[in-house]
């Protein structure tokens, strides 16, 4: 068993396709396929079936794969390191929607003055997909409001950032001197989709005070909800730094929750055995840099 037959395990697996695999890796299928016989038979165990000409994981091929990814990784990660990665190499760098927004783009310019030669990759999503960009080493940092359970991931604090409650100013909620979330109970929502950040907290937050949450909307662009709530469709809980610029036009209204609080911590998440280059962490100093500077 040989480094190489590691890294044509990590690409099946993550292609989940013996072509795919082998166009990625530069080799011929039987190439591929004779090196995934040859680690099972090593190992006595079935890595993977092919039913239905489609290839699927066996359960031995599921706990060896965070294992194998591991040793490619830190190979990797050597290599990189002696080749002089940190200033002709490449980060890749996930954000959510919000941070990569409002705070990303100034890390990354500032960023790119100091580093012309070193490329860095971008990646905006939800939550859930960064969590997974990070776990499959498609990802080297991940920049996320709130936080992370994953045992295998390790999160940084580095700034907060608050949601606010969204309406148009009609809405009978606008006139009520206070307001509490029990009073939000029968509203029409306008939301993020499941897997995002923003809509894991407050799916979470609800679910404590025992008031379910069922959306009316539910989008993966915040710029269609914010539409949605100047027309007046329903009420919708954002990021502040999003949504300024409507309420300072008075397209909506914001009107605070007496009983909770929508404040967040702002995450750098990495994953706990990914070495991080001096320039990964010279981007998570300015990550903090830039964080605490800013005004929102």
């Amino acid at each position: 068993m040989t480094i190489r037959h590691l890294k044509i395990y990590v690409t099946v697996y993550q292609t989940c396709n013996i072509t795919r695999a082998a166009e990625q890796l530069h080799m011929t299928q039987p190439s591929v396929t004779r090196a995934i016989q040859e680690l099972e038979h090593y190992y006595g165990v079935k890595l993977f079936e092919r039913i239905n000409r489609r290839l699927f994981v066996t359960e031995s091929g599921k706990q060896f794969y965070p294992q194998a990814l591991h040793i490619v990784d830190s190979l990797d990660s050597m290599e990189k390191s002696l080749r002089n990665w940190d200033e002709f190499g490449t980060l890749r760098v996930g954000a959510t929607i919000t941070l990569g927004t409002v705070l990303l783009p100034q890390v990354v310019a500032a960023f790119q003055e100091k580093h012309p030669n070193l490329q860095i990759k971008v990646l905006i999503s939800n939550g859930k997909h960064l969590e997974e960009g990070l776990l499959d080493n498609r990802l080297d940092l991940a920049l996320l409001e709130g936080g992370i359970v994953n045992p295998h991931l390790n999160a940084e604090p580095f700034g907060e950032d608050r949601l606010v409650l969204i309406m148009h100013p009609e809405n009978p909620l606008a006139g009520k001197e206070k307001l509490f979330l029990s009073d939000l109970r029968d509203c029409r929502f306008l939301m993020r989709e499941k897997g995002s950040v923003g809509r894991s907290f407050l799916d979470d937050l609800f679910a404590v005070h025992g008031i379910p949450l069922s959306p009316l909307w539910e989008s993966t662009s915040t710029h269609a909800i914010i539409q949605g709530v100047k027309m007046n469709l329903g009420i919708s809980i954002l990021p502040e730094r999003l949504v300024g610029d409507s309420i300072l036009e008075g397209k909506v209204v914001t009107k605070k929750v007496e009983d909770v609080s929508f404040q967040r911590t702002n995450y750098i998440v990495s994953h706990k055995n990914k070495y991080l280059t001096k320039s990964a962490k010279e981007f998570i100093t300015s990550c903090h840099n830039f964080s605490n500077h800013s005004s929102c």
